[in-house]
């Protein structure tokens, strides 16, 4: 009885332990968006960040188009177009820039300026820092500032949150974000990352 005990309360620990995990978060959104979609607004922008269109959709999922790989036998490369369901309707796009954003998402790109000036001078061990800040990204994320760009590099969007992390997705030349919880989607976008204390 002790040990069936011990061993429940052992998963309960793991349990709570792993909610908090950022991997273990984004492990559930591609769950979810393959199995119920997601609540997004899909929008591109030409290279002068204006807004060619916009989508939202309660059913969103977003994947590479398959059929554009090439093989040659040993290898194969990834196609560039993304094939993204809305409902029971799709879309194909590939080209011009992406931000695909969980409802919820708040662009605060008035809150920033446009460019960014820092300077710091504080001492560290790289190594270490390096350990650290890949750790926090699978854990627990931190406070982080995204500045994204056109493919020129004009300012199109800058999403914060407490808890962000960044991921590799299917797609080439894209990044998924999980943020505060909410995943964000950018596909051909310059982008720099900003820890939130560099700009305090």
């Amino acid at each position: 009885m002790k040990k069936k005990m011990l061993v429940i309360v052992s998963a309960v620990i793991c349990a709570v332990a792993l909610a908090g995990c950022q991997d273990i978060k984004i492990w559930f959104v591609g769950f979810e968006e393959n199995f119920k979609g997601l609540d997004m607004v899909v929008q591109t922008y030409d290279e002068e960040s204006q807004m060619i269109d916009q989508i939202a959709g309660k059913s969103v999922k977003i994947e590479r188009d398959t059929t554009f790989d090439s093989s040659d036998g040993d290898s194969t490369e990834k196609g560039d177009v993304i094939q993204i369901t809305v409902g029971g309707n799709e879309m194909h796009h590939v080209g011009s820039s992406m931000i695909v954003a969980e409802t919820g998402l708040e662009n605060v790109y008035e809150e920033y300026a446009e460019t960014v000036d820092i300077k710091n001078q504080d001492r560290s061990v790289p190594v270490i820092n390096t350990m650290v800040n890949d750790f926090k990204n699978s854990f627990t994320g931190k406070q982080k500032v995204l500045l994204i760009r056109s493919q020129n590099g004009t300012p199109l969007a800058t999403y914060s949150g407490d808890k962000v992390s960044m991921y590799s997705t299917d797609v080439p030349k894209s990044t998924g974000f999980l943020i505060d919880g909410q995943y964000l989607f950018v596909y051909r976008c310059d982008y720099t990352i900003y820890d939130l204390a560099l700009l305090e």
